[in-house]
């Protein structure tokens, strides 16, 4: 039974503990350290001028960036980390197409390395990849693909939309992809938007890939489906983040493929949301 001596007797030893250094837990909730943007949401106005958008990205308190889209493969990589240094950004992982990929490994991986960063993520398979017999020829070249990078000392992640779920049990893309890659070296970027729209339950997904998950894109869904500013739709992002499988996620990218120009506030909102999440 608790009373006013056992009370004082608490206090006094959680104080030891404190003036010892010991950490004592807490039940303060957990809030994203770092939060990111996928580039493709800003990719008209980055094409047109991608240091003054990076500058935009900083000034609303991002200090992650994926670079995808916006011909950011066509510019100068030195010239884009050196804005990423100035800024105080950094950019982790970068989108690389599969046919970049297969012909042009070399390039992608000086490329991505000179942007900085230490994961290669493979975006989007295109509609002659999406047949059984075409996805199956595919997957031998995921495998091809990580197990270089890794020897160039690179990561690999595949990024899903809604297609691979297609199709019921052990015959959709996505589970075909899960069975027959190397867990070890191909990891997943969830998107938790094209999850949804595909019918999934994303807490049961997330749960299910565990520590295969190397970073979530973030974008929110209105109940009519379409895309939406994070906090402008109906995903419970702080229930996902607390999922058991999403606790070793660092990369938390917001993306909206559908943001309305100018850009600026949605991405602002979606960063303020984020920002202000607690799980």
């Amino acid at each position: 039974m608790m009373n006013r001596r056992t009370l004082l007797g608490g206090a006094g030893a959680v104080a030891a503990l404190a003036l010892s250094g010991r950490v004592i837990p807490t039940a303060a909730a957990a809030r994203l350290k770092a939060i990111g943007l996928q580039l493709y949401t800003v990719r008209d106005i980055f094409q047109k001028d991608p240091v003054g958008t990076l500058e935009q990205v900083a000034r609303i308190g991002y200090r992650e960036v994926e670079f995808g889209g916006g011909g950011y493969d066509t510019m100068d990589p030195a010239m884009l980390r050196g804005a990423l240094d100035r800024l105080g950004l950094r950019a982790p992982s970068v989108h690389i197409g599969y046919d970049a990929l297969l012909g042009q490994f070399d390039r992608s991986v000086a490329m991505a390395k000179t942007l900085g960063a230490d994961t290669v993520v493979l975006p989007y398979m295109t509609d002659e990849h999406r047949t059984p017999e075409a996805w199956a020829a595919a997957l031998p070249n995921f495998n091809r693909f990580a197990t270089d990078l890794k020897k160039a000392g690179l990561g690999f992640a595949y990024h899903n939309h809604d297609f691979e779920f297609v199709g019921t049990g052990a015959n959709t893309l996505y589970e075909r992809f899960l069975k027959e890659t190397d867990p070890a070296l191909v990891k997943v970027e969830l998107d938790l938007y094209w999850a949804v729209h595909a019918g999934q339950d994303p807490a049961a997904l997330i749960d299910r890939l565990g520590r295969r998950i190397y970073a979530f894109h973030v974008k929110d869904m209105r109940a009519d489906r379409s895309m939406a500013a994070v906090g402008q739709g109906t995903i419970d992002f702080a229930a996902l983040f607390r999922q058991k499988g999403a606790a070793g996620v660092r990369h938390f990218y917001v993306e909206n493929d559908q943001a309305p120009a100018p850009y600026l506030p949605d991405i602002t909102t979606s960063f303020n949301t984020l920002r202000a999440l607690r799980f």
